[in-house]
């Protein structure tokens, strides 16, 4: 794979548009762990090997063990996530996948027992920036920089 262009040169303004999300989101209450374990899986969803590549790795910086990490694939079965995990990661993948399903009141209901209305918030915010990253990481076909030769 080869990546097509340079977002980050050619697009710097949306670039710190986009970082401005996500300083909103470091901001909030939200547990860094959780967080970086919605990116991954959206990540995941849309098949950003660059986004996939960066939140596994930020998420082991915030102590993530491998076995929760290899799991996030298939979180509604692993026995590693806390109800509080199940719901954010429900909520992103509902909200990723806009196009065949929406987030459902029984999703929400989920996310509303428990996350405060500002963590709530946050999320949303969380899982649409994740969502517009992976699109500009797929459709640039960006490579992490680990992978660069």
């Amino acid at each position: 794979m080869t990546e097509r262009i340079n977002l980050g040169s050619l697009a710097g303004d949306a670039y710190r548009a986009m970082a401005g999300l996500d300083r909103f989101v470091a901001a909030s209450t939200l547990p860094k762990p959780l967080l970086e374990l919605v990116r991954l899986r959206a990540s995941q969803i849309n098949g950003c090997v660059y986004c996939v590549d960066m939140h596994s790795s930020d998420a082991k910086l915030a102590g993530e063990s491998d076995a929760r990490l290899h799991a996030v694939a298939v979180w509604q079965e692993a026995p590693f996530f806390t109800p509080q995990e199940r719901a954010a990661l429900a909520f992103t993948e509902s909200a990723t996948r806009l196009s065949t399903d929406d987030v459902t009141d029984e999703v929400w209901a989920q996310v509303t027992a428990h996350f405060t209305e500002e963590e709530s918030a946050a999320l949303i915010v969380a899982v649409a920036s994740i969502n517009a990253w992976n699109r500009m990481g797929v459709s640039a076909r960006m490579i992490p920089e680990s992978y660069k030769s």
